[in-house]
């Protein structure tokens, strides 16, 4: 299965952190998933079982939550954008405030922007999304194609979100909708992290569908600022009883932000370098999501391009169709498992021959239109 992987198993970038499934909070709001379902064209992605990586990794069943096309879009993005832009637009309206189109900004690298300016669209309203440099041009054309202005950033991410704030800060009639989160701005990223428990819930059916009520032992979630994460570390860490799963972030070794804030014990900043694995390559983690990544985590891992690279290949030859983003899910846990003190790790999550693991694949190939070999930063 893994003809195509590394020979020989590095040493990992990776924390093992026990006592985090002691850990509860409040869960996310119920109504979230009954506003997706009412929405044109929603329908559950799939959850799909793959017999062979549970054989290679050692455990009882593996599934990938494929989320290469949700709501017509190649990434779970819409689910954060739909429900926060609903949020917004219903407090606007309860306020009394002018009913007319409103201009909802955000930076984005690719798959935020396009969610949010696709919801824009649909909705009657504006969007104006900033992108930073090196943003491939099929991506910037798949955001100007729902309509939305597009202003090209000469500067990285982090520069693309202070200039969205700004814009969004000089006009009454624009309202910054961004996945992110920082002192003073913490609401909407908030509704955006609900937005995602829709996927969480999903699982919870599918696999009770498939005759694995109990849940999951073990999640894995690709992680740019954190908000999937926290979302996903809200679902299965608000439940008042029963066994709670290990949930693993795996980042880019060359944004490895969450790994390196969980060693320090608190938030920090890092300088991101070039990746494939362009949705997460972010050098801070989201203020909002910081507290439940701090608290939930049981571990943390970075991986490499060529982890990814090797992951993606053998989900599309066993029929799942990946990304460098959504692929990492898979290139983390083997390299938790893989290497020196694997088998310490694997017992640390409570891993064993019966277990069942649920891998989020993120986004499929055409989300990620640098897959081919270039570089770019990210947001996610």
């Amino acid at each position: 299965m893994t003809e195509n992987a590394p020979s020989s198993p590095r040493t990992p970038q990776c924390l093992v952190r026990p006592g985090a499934r002691t850990w509860r909070c409040a869960p996310a709001p119920a109504e979230v998933r009954d506003f997706h379902a009412a929405l044109p064209g929603h329908s559950p992605t799939p959850l799909t079982e793959l017999p062979r990586l549970a054989a290679e990794l050692g455990v009882g069943r593996v599934f990938v939550k494929d989320e290469s096309s949700r709501l017509g879009l190649p990434a779970f993005k819409a689910l954060g954008a739909s429900w926060a832009v609903h949020r917004v637009l219903a407090e606007r309206a309860a306020s009394g405030e002018e009913r007319g189109p409103v201009t909802l900004v955000t930076a984005t690298d690719g798959n935020h922007g396009r969610a949010v300016a696709r919801t824009a669209r649909l909705l009657g309203q504006r969007a104006h999304v900033f992108v930073p440099q090196g943003v491939h041009p099929r991506a910037v054309a798949a955001i100007a194609a729902e309509r939305a202005t597009v202003t090209e950033v000469a500067g990285a991410y982090d520069e693309a979100v202070r200039l969205a704030a700004e814009a969004a800060a000089a006009r009454p009639d624009a309202v910054l909708v961004q996945d992110t989160a920082w002192a003073g701005y913490e609401r909407i990223p908030g509704w955006i992290v609900e937005g995602y428990s829709t996927l969480c819930a999903e699982i919870d059916q599918q696999l009770t569908e498939g005759g694995h009520a109990a849940g999951p032992d073990l999640v894995a979630v690709p992680v740019g600022v954190g908000s999937l994460a926290q979302a996903v570390v809200t679902h299965y860490r608000s439940r008042p009883s029963g066994r709670a799963p290990a949930l693993l972030s795996v980042e880019p070794e060359a944004a490895a932000c969450v790994l390196e804030s969980l060693g320090h014990g608190e938030p920090v900043s890092v300088s991101t370098g070039e990746t494939t694995m362009a949705g997460l390559n972010c050098g801070t983690p989201s203020s909002i999501a910081w507290p439940f990544l701090r608290d939930g985590l049981d571990a943390a891992v970075a991986v490499t391009d060529l982890d990814s690279a090797v992951a993606a290949g053998d989900l599309a030859a066993l029929g799942v169709s990946s990304g460098p983003c959504g692929a990492a899910s898979l290139a983390g846990l083997r390299v938790v498992l893989a290497g020196a003190g694997g088998e310490e790790r694997r017992t640390a999550l409570g891993l064993d021959a019966s277990s069942v693991v649920v891998l989020l694949s993120t986004e499929g190939p055409a989300a990620n239109p640098t897959a081919a070999g270039d570089h770019r930063t990210g947001d996610e």
